[in-house]
């Protein structure tokens, strides 16, 4: 194999639950096992074995090191028993471990196979700092096609507090029954439960994927979510910059009524739509007028076609991104959630 000087550093960790022989799991790091050659004969460098990364058991425990790794002659990830024997194996060629299916239960193994997961980031050491953006505008703005089409285009992550709880709600658990028992007796979700979920699933996205930029639409909506926001990141991130679609409430009727006929949105209605704009404007222009004092707003004139906003969007965030994602073509999702192309019938 190439000297370990040409080949980049094994930075990720993987974490493997739910084995037939709980001795496998646990937290894997990359391994430091001295150069030696394989069963291929592929002589391996710190981090690597047969070419591809590889990962000693973080307690030190295993007789065989590496302890997860690849087969260059079976063509498949393994994982080993503390005493060395083989007992897990995923046959493919892919470059790290598979984390989609179950593995297969090896000689000295036994069912049920593990997960793995793979994490970007030491789970043992805090969670690096998220880079967040807010969204908000009032209803029919282009709060969520904007995010949906950087997140497709830019690699940023779109998180709304909205889908973050009939996912805790889907998923079930002690956090759920709380949330569900308070949406049942007709009461708002807490802003620092919301604020939670939020910090959960960004940590989680960054850890697993090594993503760090978020787009959080909708949030905050109220004066009281900041307050839960900063009680929760004060020490940790400065106030996020706040992206304020800003649109004219005769466009936003428009968009409303036209999105009617195809949504299925109970609240897509006129009567619903001034409900929901008197809302936004009592509780919600505030904070943009909080984030205005602090010079952390940017407004975006979303009255435009959606691609001519979307290149404001592509503007604004550009020094956070990645230059090669700024400066590739639109994909046809893109082209068709910015108008560019009709909808597949």
């Amino acid at each position: 194999m190439s000297n370990s000087k040409e080949l980049p550093a094994n930075t990720y960790f993987i974490e493997v639950s739910g084995a037939g022989l709980p001795e496998v799991d646990g937290l894997f790091i990359p391994s430091t096992a001295p150069p030696a050659e394989s069963e291929s004969g592929t002589l391996s460098s710190q981090g690597y074995w047969n070419g591809k990364m590889a990962w000693d058991r973080a307690d030190g425990k295993s007789a065989r090191s590496p302890a997860l790794s690849y087969s260059n002659s079976y063509k498949s990830w393994r994982i080993c028993r503390l005493d060395g024997h083989l007992a897990y194996d995923y046959d493919c060629e892919d470059p790290l471990p598979p984390t989609n299916d179950g593995w297969h239960v090896y000689k000295k193994g036994v069912a049920p196979a593990p997960k793995v997961v793979i994490h970007y980031y030491d789970p043992r050491k805090p969670c690096p700092e998220p880079n967040v953006v807010f969204v908000v505008g009032g209803p029919g703005s282009g709060k969520g096609t904007m995010c949906e089409v950087a997140e497709e285009q830019l690699g940023w992550s779109h998180l709304s507090t909205g889908d973050l709880l009939r996912d805790t709600l889907a998923t079930g658990g002690p956090v759920a029954k709380s949330i569900e028992e308070i949406i049942t007796s007709g009461k708002l979700v807490p802003s620092d439960m919301v604020v939670v979920l939020l910090k959960d699933a960004m940590e989680l996205i960054t850890r697993t994927t090594g993503k760090q930029n978020f787009l959080i639409d909708g949030f905050p909506r109220s004066l009281e979510n900041i307050k839960a926001w900063n009680d929760q990141f004060a020490d940790e991130t400065a106030l996020p910059t706040m992206l304020y679609f800003e649109c004219p409430f005769a466009e936003l009727e428009k968009r409303i009524l036209g999105r009617a006929k195809y949504s299925g949105r109970s609240d897509d209605n006129i009567e619903s739509m001034k409900l929901r704009f008197d809302t936004f404007k009592a509780e919600t222009l505030p904070t943009v007028e909080l984030f205005k004092n602090n010079n952390k707003c940017i407004e975006i004139d979303t009255s435009p076609k959606r691609d001519v906003v979307y290149q404001r969007v592509v503007e604004t965030l550009a020094s956070y991104t990645d230059k090669t994602l700024v400066d590739r073509p639109l994909t046809e999702k893109s082209e068709i959630l910015l108008g560019l192309k009709p909808y597949p019938q």
